[in-house]
């Protein structure tokens, strides 16, 4: 049955309101809390018998705190705000979390909601680590933005690194987006949306990445029905009718599974469960699939006494019901990346429908669950308690909340930090090898670049190929769970710009973006260190030394720096080799204040540096281009200058240097608009690389053509870079816009003249800026 189908059979049903359904494995909502606060911390103190009284007694001077803070306030719904506060505190004690996490659950809005109130008076109060948990669960509500998306991130940014810092942040953070989802009725229906697609992006997938998998499931479900609530009212009813039309074979499984486990003495305890309302229409659409073709709505959990027990537990399962071939994971071997572990198997059962097991030990169940917060909700337990999956859930997440410190360090931009961390939010993984056998959890799509940045930074950044399984393969290549992965480097070897867009892993975005920022703003440097000196030759002077400890020159730099509104040499120096000042204004500035010191021009240099300006625009000197400056410096794609070509350069503002060729009819309206942006530019005696220019060919069309076009280039020992072809001229003539690789005019030259001299090319010329049809 297909959603279409299932909406229009139960539309007037959704439309008489929009009651959320409850499913058996999602708690239909806490207890809402009374309409007074002092009955609701009543019912959170029931609560806190976990606590020492000395602790209680915190808490309790928290929430008095928290309802004087709160006074006159209420909520979308008309209670008294206070509830809220309490609900989530009564959510962090259900974790069993300390004292100081409690307080700050009660105290999360305090900041928030009241001027007067500031990070200081609570460390005064109650302690600087429960200040510093409210201060991390603050939005930058006071501070202004210029969009509210960049408000949004900038808060996120700081909670997240908060709760790198302190994980009880974000447990205190989803108990209240939790209890925030649960009572959004009261508000606006645009609100509503948007706060439960912010909760879809951001929140739910953070619960799952910290293991809190019941909390995941519950974000998911509100949400899902606050987004389309017409979709999951219909789902829910057609799953409420398949769990009736499915109760007796569910039942006789039951059955037949504990009579199995009975029969071979193993204690276990089965419990049924069944996939959410939002899993099942997630699955309906990544396989363009029905609700009736979705077969594992239900299934069974199994709870062992120990680690040995789950295997014994699936060869009893496995000599009662036959497998499911290609079903079986065992993330017990190899625990998922938030540090979830159990046996799944598919079976089929008497009637034949597909059951899935999940077996596991209590621990593991405890972790399931609650993830992170296990190690809180069992350090009460005994000693004999095996706290060995608790504590690799702890190990995992504190890697992935490490992962989000390297990332900051990388990344100024909030925006661009919130990037980095939703793609890092995959809950499906690959698990690959380093040649030692060391296992690595990989978001699905990942490629090799994403494996050697997970192995070390200095890997990533050197790299230059990669061997999957002892073959050579190509670096988008996407990796595949089981792969055998080696990564070989070089030294002299960088990051390429081409890898932003293979890579899945925000470690790696974050890692290659930071470097080729780094590595345009040295190029953009080293130019306008280049640019300022033949400026200020033509002034007759020579640049002040870059020594830090000659103090003169230091301070005639800072001072320049300071009149440029730059922090220091360096930035100043970047901004003249982007374009965004003109090194001729740099440097008469310079030359004034080295004559403010006594610093006079050499008549001789200054003689010289006029005689070789031959205009206005050739004062600053000649900069000599050879292929090697990088990003700093790029050659006009309207004209594709090659050496031999006359050249100049324009200075765009931001954007470092641009060559145009001296013809290019865009070169020459942008002088006519902006001429003092313009340079003297030459070719250097010695090249470091082949340049690209478009050739036109126009070849008769037939079989082979192609090939001909290309062995005739290939042996003027060019290379072919790009094609395009129209077939516009009629059905015998077909035109090539090609793009070669040459080394020069003179390399053109005999590229062309290769060409000509194939029997399929009718003519070839080199493609001209402003030229409409090359061969018209």
């Amino acid at each position: 049955m297909s959603l279409r189908s299932l909406a229009a059979e139960f539309l007037p049903s959704a439309l008489q309101g929009l009651q959320r359904v409850p499913s058996p494995t999602v708690a239909s909502g806490a207890a809402g809390p009374a309409d007074d606060g002092i009955s609701s911390f009543q019912a959170l103190a029931d609560k806190l018998g976990y606590l020492s009284k000395a602790d209680i007694k915190l808490v309790r001077e928290a929430y008095r705190f928290a309802d004087a803070a709160h006074l006159g306030q209420f909520r979308a719904d008309g209670k008294p705000y206070i509830t809220h506060p309490i609900a989530v505190a009564g959510l962090v004690a259900d974790w069993r979390l300390d004292a100081q996490a409690v307080m700050a659950a009660l105290m999360h809005d305090t900041i928030e909601d009241n001027q007067g109130i500031t990070k200081t008076e609570l460390i005064e109060k109650f302690g600087a680590p429960t200040a510093d948990l409210v201060d991390g669960l603050t939005k930058l509500d006071k501070l202004h933005f210029s969009t509210r998306e960049e408000g949004q991130a900038e808060s996120f940014r700081k909670m997240l690194l908060a709760m790198a810092r302190d994980v009880r942040v974000v447990l205190v953070k989803l108990a209240d987006r939790l209890h925030n989802m649960r009572t959004l009725a009261a508000l606006a229906p645009d609100r509503r949306r948007r706060i439960a697609r912010e909760t879809l992006e951001i929140y739910a997938p953070i619960a799952h990445r910290l293991g809190l998998n019941q909390i995941y499931r519950e974000l998911q479900e509100l949400s899902f029905e606050l987004l389309n609530p017409w979709r999951h009212a219909a789902l829910a009813k057609a799953l409420a009718r398949a769990r009736g039309h499915r109760r007796d074979i569910v039942e006789r499984v039951r059955r037949e599974v504990e009579r199995a486990f009975a029969q071979n003495r193993l204690k276990v305890q089965v419990s049924g469960r069944e996939k959410t309302v939002y899993s099942i229409y997630r699955k309906m659409r990544e396989k363009h699939a029905g609700f009736a073709q979705v077969n594992d709505l239900f299934g069974f959990r199994v709870v062992v006494p120990t680690l040995t027990d789950c295997y014994v537990a699936l060869g009893i399962l496995h000599q009662l019901y036959k497998p499911v071939p290609g079903r079986f994971k065992d993330y017990i071997a190899i625990p998922k990346a938030n540090g979830y572990q159990s046996l799944h198997t598919t079976l089929v059962s008497p009637l034949g429908t597909a059951v899935e097991f999940q077996l596991r030990t209590e621990a593991m169940h405890a972790v399931a669950e609650s993830g992170i917060a296990a190690h809180w909700l069992y350090k009460q337990r005994g000693k004999d308690f095996d706290r060995q999956a608790a504590a690799e859930a702890q190990r995992l997440s504190s890697m992935w909340l490490q992962s989000l410190l390297d990332i900051q360090d990388d990344t100024r931009d909030s925006a661009e930090f919130l990037e980095h961390v939703k793609i890092d939010l995959h809950p499906e993984a690959v698990y690959v090898f380093t040649p030692m056998s060391k296992i690595l959890a990989l978001p699905r799509g990942a490629t090799p670049v994403d494996f050697a940045y997970a192995i070390h930074s200095d890997v990533g950044q050197h790299m230059v190929a990669a061997r999957i399984n002892g073959e050579a393969a190509a670096l988008r290549t996407e990796l595949k769970s089981g792969d055998v992965v080696e990564i070989i480097t070089a030294p002299g070897a960088r990051p390429n710009p081409a890898w932003l867009s293979m890579v899945r892993t925000g470690r790696a975005r974050s890692k290659i973006r930071h470097f080729l920022k780094n590595m345009e703003a040295e190029e953009s440097r080293a130019l306008g260190e280049k640019m300022l000196a033949q400026a200020l030759r033509a002034e007759g002077l020579a640049m002040p030394s870059a020594d830090p400890t000659d103090t003169d020159a230091a301070a005639l730099w800072q001072q320049l720096a300071r009149w440029g509104g730059n922090r220091h040499r360096g930035e100043l120096l970047v901004d003249i080799g982007l374009g965004r000042k003109v090194a001729t204004i740099v440097a008469k500035r310079l030359a004034q204040m080295m004559g403010d010191r006594g610093i006079k021009p050499d008549a001789v240099a200054l003689t010289l540096g006029r005689y070789a300006a031959e205009d206005a625009s050739a004062a600053q000197g000649v900069v000599f281009v050879d292929g090697s400056e990088g990003g700093s410096v790029q050659f006009a794609t309207c004209c594709r200058p090659i050496p031999g070509d006359q050249i100049t350069g324009y200075l765009g503002r931001g954007e470092g240097l641009i060559v145009h060729s001296v013809e290019c009819p865009t070169g020459r309206r942008l002088y006519e608009r902006d001429s003092e942006r313009w340079i003297h530019v030459e070719w250097a005696d010695e090249l470091t690389r082949a340049f690209e220019t478009t050739v036109h060919v126009l070849v008769h069309n037939g079989k082979g053509v192609l090939a001909q076009v290309a062995a005739a280039i290939s042996a003027a020992e060019a290379d072919i870079t790009h094609l395009d072809m129209d077939s516009g001229r009629g059905s015998d003539l077909v035109e090539l816009r090609l793009m070669v690789s040459v080394r020069d005019r003179v390399h053109l030259a005999d590229v062309l003249r290769a060409l000509r001299r194939s029997p399929a090319v009718q003519r070839v010329s080199r493609y001209k800026a402003g030229q409409e049809r090359a061969l018209a």
